[in-house]
């Protein structure tokens, strides 16, 4: 089956290109560094990219996201955006989500498997404000649908502890690895829409805050690690619990002590 992966660059897109590929599928990426910008349908800006694109999709230098979708039974959609700010986030889901649904609805997708978050709509945090528009514009789409609502990743605070001092959000949560939530993505898209598919968190809960500090210790580094919660209502939400799956829901195999192992095995 030919699935296009929306944001298959990405950390966990790099993952569910990977995991379509072992199960026999072909994956087509959509990312602006492949040529397409989802939030304008637009295409490459670079002479060379431009060639590339037109070559490979042989579609002029017209409809690269049209193009990029054209003969896929299923699309992916695990593109983000990095910002706090509600305007930002709401902007970039919403205009995405909506050139997403109307090319893959001109294309005849089949069926249409968007990532979101758990709890984004019981935590008035700027960011999940434009996973909420992003849900919204699949759902109320021409395009049959599956929601995974995923828990934050093991990898969440990363690209936090790159800093001296990596301020992380008092958080409870489930967390979940990347990988097994890419797993779950191809799991949906080879079956029917089922519209909301029960969440999917990982196998313990935890406070990001500790999450952060393990991680930073398995990777041998030296910075700090400073709590930090927003104020009000947002952070005393995430820290009681808003942001964890309930009821029934599926579970990922990886625990945070396998990958901690696995990061100080690479090292």
């Amino acid at each position: 089956m030919k699935v296009a992966v929306a944001g298959g660059t990405g950390l966990v897109g790099g993952m569910v290109v990977a995991e379509l590929r072992a199960a026999g599928h072909e994956p087509v990426v959509l990312s602006r560094s492949r040529g397409v910008d989802l939030r304008t349908g637009s295409g490459p800006t670079t002479l060379a990219t431009v060639a590339l694109y037109a070559l490979r999709f042989r579609s002029g230098l017209w409809g690269y996201l049209a193009a990029g979708v054209a003969g896929c039974r299923a699309v992916i959609d695990v593109s983000n955006v990095v910002t706090i700010s509600r305007k930002t986030s709401v902007e970039f889901f919403a205009a995405a989500s909506r050139n997403l649904v109307a090319a893959a609805h001109r294309a005849g997708v089949e069926h249409l498997v968007a990532l979101s978050i758990v709890g984004c709509d019981r935590v008035d945090f700027g960011y999940y404000f434009g996973k909420r528009a992003q849900e919204e514009v699949v759902a109320g789409g021409p395009v049959p649908w599956t929601i995974l609502r995923a828990t934050q990743f093991f990898e969440f605070p990363e690209p936090l502890l790159a800093k001296r001092i990596a301020l992380v959000p008092r958080m409870l949560s489930q967390p979940v690895a990347a990988a097994d939530t890419a797993a779950e993505l191809v799991r949906l898209v080879e079956r029917e829409p089922v519209g909301r598919a029960p969440e999917l968190g990982g196998p313990e809960r935890l406070d990001m805050v500790d999450v952060a500090r393990r991680l930073s210790a398995a990777h041998g580094r030296r910075g700090l690690v400073v709590p930090v919660s927003p104020p009000g209502r947002v952070g005393a939400a995430m820290r009681g619990g808003a942001l964890l799956p309930r009821g029934e829901h599926a579970c990922g195999n990886r625990t945070f002590a396998e990958h901690l192992a696995a990061i100080r095995a690479a090292r």
